[in-house]
């Protein structure tokens, strides 16, 4: 059976939070207040805005491959494999200010920086920066850089 090309893999991927051991940070913050006199002054919905379960490592790897690209055909291929478009910039600068040569995602996972220079390319903030140059903040955890494992450094006497 030949496979549909035209139809791409989504740059999303859901991650399973029914395992053990997964943080869904949620709490029971509705069931102190619901039968307080503040509860009936603000009284919203108790489904919250937080969109947990969902793992972008795709499409960081998606951008990553794509630098050196227009800019303008990346984000139309990526915004459609997408559910919604704010993760394409949490790695790519809207702005100079925003220019980070290693962006944190998650708690132990870094990705090179990108932005759009103006000829509207996309293109990384330091092309030169490898995963020897990350001085990652704990040396008992394990930390990654754009997928490769950051090497662990000697104890610092």
């Amino acid at each position: 059976m030949r496979r549909d090309m035209s139809k791409k893999e989504p740059l999303y991927r859901k991650v399973n939070t029914k395992a053990r051991g997964v943080r869904h940070r949620s709490g029971g913050d509705y069931r102190h207040v619901r039968n307080t006199k503040r509860a009936d002054e603000d009284r919203g919905s108790m489904h919250g805005k937080h969109r947990r379960g969902l793992d972008y490592t795709p499409l960081f790897r998606f951008l990553l491959s794509k630098a050196g690209e227009a800019w303008d055909d990346v984000f139309r291929e990526a915004s459609a494999r997408l559910d919604r478009t704010d993760p394409i910039f949490w790695i790519v600068a809207r702005s100079v200010e925003q220019r980070r040569d290693v962006v944190r995602v998650g708690e132990s996972t870094y990705y090179s920086g990108l932005f759009v220079d103006d000829d509207g390319t996309l293109q990384r903030v330091a092309p030169d920066f490898g995963p020897g140059d990350l001085d990652p903040p704990c040396r008992c955890c394990t930390y990654a850089l754009n997928g490769k494992p950051v090497p662990r450094r000697a104890a610092e006497e």
